[in-house]
């Protein structure tokens, strides 16, 4: 063998060795690790809208199974004020009406304002609807526009983000998702409030949040999944019901999917079927949410919704040392039914920071075979956690070295991520972080459908 040769064969082995010890890209982008603040109650952002009583904190969500619903939920501070819902096309913006239920909650000393939930129903698709909330000069007027037909080469693009809070940063997240015209919806994967990060979970801060949040919830639905920050229990003064603001605050169309709780449900939504699963839940089997997800699977359809998306909080497969490895039991159950059900792609929060992992498994470990090792598995989702939106408890900067090989790529900084579904193929995710201009890209990927493109 020549000394070429020779040297070009070690150089080969060499990089063999490289690849199979370490994984993908850890960012060298470094940003300021500074605390991150939570912006002043007295802030611009979290200012009432002006008037009597006025509606506010008007946030809209899907209504339905299949994207003809829409939820219009709103809070008036003062008294219930008028539970009519004006909406209708540009030609006749007050051409239908619809009613809203009332709910309150006590948390502590603190008193809800009056919150309305109304379900506008039989919609056409990819209209663009106006609705008014209010009375008389205090009443305020949106809009929305219905996705599309549900089919399999609809494309339509998704906004992420999660772990939000209202911080600084979060506004600057915020602000630049807002910025971004590319999203019609957006995924979101819990931890919104962090009114539970001050004494007594200060429910005021649920209030501040909904007004910050207004500018776009109030335009383009949220897909919500509640994360750890949502349980809100409080013993020493007798809260001890879980998720009690979050429920009340934030309604989901779970009896559409067959869901007998808010906290998992499913929708469709242009080619995707969407399935919102809870982190802090019972998920064992035969518990209500271990066999609704099982059933949930058989009414996938994928001649019909070609990419099967999953939101849930904590991460299954995580190189960052905060939470590491606390969403092991949810993923040891419900693995496998991911792989045989050829799951495209799988976002998560919690860890505050941005991971993307390749396609891998584990469910060949069964305790005794020792094979206990991720592997590549072509019918595996994409894991992407997306904990970055900007929360008070800052960036989680530490990651497990070596990068280990199912991580493809790896930051600690706040941003925001797009799915643009081009057909039922193709899709394009990127990922955006705040420091940079918003057509810059810090992380992508064209995504490979799963059922349709199987090997690629």
């Amino acid at each position: 063998m020549g000394k070429v040769t020779m040297m070009l064969a070690i150089a080969l082995v060499i990089l063999h060795l490289v690849s199979r010890c370490r994984g993908g890209v850890t960012s060298s982008y470094r940003r300021k690790l500074e605390a991150s603040v939570d912006m002043p109650l007295n802030s611009d952002v979290f200012r009432r809208p002006p008037g009597y009583n006025a509606p506010e904190q008007v946030h809209i969500t899907q209504g339905d199974y299949v994207g003809r619903g829409v939820i219009v939920s709103w809070v008036t501070p003062v008294e219930p004020g008028s539970d009519l819902v004006l909406y209708g096309p540009a030609s006749n913006k007050s051409k239908y009406q619809a009613h809203a239920r009332l709910t309150t909650y006590k948390f502590g000393n603190y008193t809800s304002g009056y919150i309305h939930h109304c379900k506008l129903k039989n919609l056409d698709y990819n209209t663009l609807y106006y609705y008014r909330v209010g009375i008389g000069n205090s009443s305020r007027e949106f809009s929305f526009t219905t996705p599309p037909e549900v089919g399999p080469d609809v494309p339509y693009t998704f906004g992420i983000i999660g772990d939000l809070g209202q911080t600084f940063d979060s506004n600057q997240t915020l602000g630049h998702y807002a910025s971004n015209e590319l999203a019609k919806a957006l995924l979101f994967v819990g931890d919104l409030s962090y009114a539970d990060h001050y004494p007594l979970h200060d429910n005021r801060r649920w209030d501040s949040w909904g007004r910050f949040v207004e500018r776009v919830a109030a335009y383009q639905p949220w897909i919500l999944t509640a994360g750890n920050h949502e349980i809100d229990t409080v013993p020493e003064i007798h809260e001890t019901t879980p998720f009690k603001p979050y429920i009340h605050r934030y309604h989901a169309p779970f009896k559409a999917s067959g869901s007998t709780s808010p906290l998992w449900y499913s929708i469709k939504r242009a080619s995707a079927h969407i399935i919102v699963l809870s982190s802090y839940s019972a998920y064992a089997k035969y518990t209500p949410q271990y066999e609704w997800l099982q059933n949930e699977f058989t009414k996938v359809n994928r001649s019909e919704t070609p990419w099967l998306i999953v939101l849930v909080h904590s991460p299954w497969y995580n190189s960052n040392n905060y939470h590491y490895m606390e969403g092991e039991t949810m993923r040891v159950i419900f693995e496998s039914w991911f792989v045989q059900n050829k799951v495209d792609l799988v976002f998560s929060g919690h860890v505050h920071a941005y991971e993307r992992s390749e396609r891998i498994s584990n469910i060949a470990y069964n305790i005794t075979n020792k094979e206990c090792t991720p592997i590549p598995d072509p019918s595996a989702p994409v894991y992407i956690t997306i904990g970055d939106g900007g929360n008070i408890e800052g960036l989680a900067n530490n990651f497990t070295e070596p990068q280990p090989n199912y991580s493809a790529y790896r930051e600690a900084s706040f941003g925001h991520a797009t799915l643009e579904i081009k057909n039922r193929t193709h899709a394009y995710y990127s990922w955006h972080r705040n420091s940079d201009g918003i057509k810059e890209v810090g992380d992508s990927a064209w995504i490979y459908n799963r059922y349709w493109r199987p090997d690629e």
